[in-house]
């Protein structure tokens, strides 16, 4: 009798973090849309009082540190909150094309350019998370 309870209880808890999740994702989705899309730098605006600069997280090597970070967080929880879905597929798919895109439409935006090292660790990000859900799904 207890242990149903806390069963219910645990579904309830486990429905709600989902459903964080799925908030969380489409939020960090509309959030990275609007900084890739605006014509400069929104958070060098706010950090350093100049629209031209971009705030670096960490030095870049071989591919862009920021767009990789950014592109692990965006796809961990995309794939957090949509591992038990039909969906999984169309997600990734998704998320592949979205690290694309984004970047390509830097050819046409004011103020910014496309650059490899930062389509690189855009696709880069996705894939980390991918090979790790992957991974998760084969062998735990």
């Amino acid at each position: 009798m207890i242990t149903d309870k806390l069963g219910k209880i645990n579904k309830i808890i486990m429905k709600n973090i989902n459903k964080l999740l799925i908030i969380g994702f489409h939020s960090a989705n509309l959030i990275l849309t609007a900084l890739y899309l605006y014509p400069g730098s929104i958070l060098g605006c706010f950090v350093y009082n100049d629209c031209s600069i971009q705030p670096q997280i960490t030095k870049d090597f071989l591919i862009s540190s920021n767009h990789f970070y950014m592109f692990i967080i965006l796809s961990g929880l995309g794939i957090l909150a949509y591992h038990n879905s039909k969906n999984i597929k169309f997600l990734i798919i998704y998320l592949l094309l979205l690290s694309i895109i984004l970047e390509l439409l830097h050819i046409v935006i004011p103020e910014r350019g496309f650059e490899w090292p930062d389509l690189f660790g855009n696709i880069i990000g996705v894939v980390f998370v991918i090979i790790i859900y992957k991974f998760k799904t084969k062998y735990v």
